[in-house]
């Protein structure tokens, strides 16, 4: 969801679960048409696609739906999705980037600059913060996977650049070009991922405060909560003692 891992303790403090399945079905089926769209509607033959719809498998998305966002791609007249990038600054100077896929850019554009303006941000021009992380390759494990010693050794086998190990599972890096054989091979030895995809990795991690901890993540919520919105990553680190004020 964005930058550090902790964030996933956040999202299980907010209400309304079915209504964010629908959401993040809605916006999985998204990607998964954009993918297809962009090259060949056979996942083996279209890398993207394949991590599209591994992405909605690891989140137990129906099979029926895969297909169905599958077929809509070569559908006549379906919806034209563009992919924009915003970035911007969140409360006490955070960094973000927001990935969209949207029909209507201006109505996305509204809405991303009212989050930020909302929620004590402030939405940059492109390129603003994006030279600060570097785009690389993340596989997610959960922690029930193995311990660190065990994450660390297969992903050093598979050829993976970095691992970063909490109490809630494995986030394992990897050079953008290298995703896809990395991926494969940590499959062999660890079973199937949480997740595979593209990231933003933060060169540098930001502290933050605790009067900023909870208008920041009221700013991702209300990204997060756009259905245009896909992703947002961010250079924070909040710590345990703040998470536990916060709740």
């Amino acid at each position: 969801m964005a930058g550090h891992s902790k964030f996933k303790n956040i999202m299980h403090r907010k209400g309304a679960q079915d209504k964010k399945r629908s959401a993040m079905f809605s916006k999985l089926s998204r990607e998964i048409t954009v993918a297809a769209k962009m090259g060949m509607p056979d996942p083996d033959m279209n890398p993207r696609l394949r991590l599209a719809v591994n992405a909605a498998k690891a989140q137990s998305m129906p099979k029926d739906n895969i297909q169905r966002a599958i077929d809509k791609a070569s559908a006549a007249g379906g919806e034209d999705y563009e992919e924009i990038r915003y970035e911007g600054y969140g409360p006490g100077g955070i960094a973000l980037i927001v990935e969209a896929l949207t029909d209507n850019r201006n109505r996305t554009a509204t809405n991303v600059r009212t989050a930020f303006s909302k929620n004590g941000g402030n939405l940059g021009a492109s390129g603003a913060v994006s030279h600060g992380f570097d785009r690389m390759g993340l596989i997610s494990y959960p922690a029930s996977v193995g311990d660190e010693e065990k994450v660390l050794e297969a992903a050093m086998e598979a050829g993976a650049e970095d691992i970063e190990s909490t109490e809630d599972g494995h986030d394992i890096w990897t050079n953008m070009e290298d995703l896809h054989a990395v991926s494969g091979a940590l499959e062999k030895a660890l079973g199937e991922a949480e997740s595979v995809k593209l990231a933003w990795r933060p060169q540098v991690r930001v502290d933050v405060a605790e009067a900023d901890a909870q208008t920041l993540f009221k700013l991702i919520d209300a990204l997060d909560d756009d259905d245009d919105v896909q992703t947002v990553w961010g250079n924070y680190e909040v710590s345990d003692e703040v998470m536990e004020k916060l709740g």
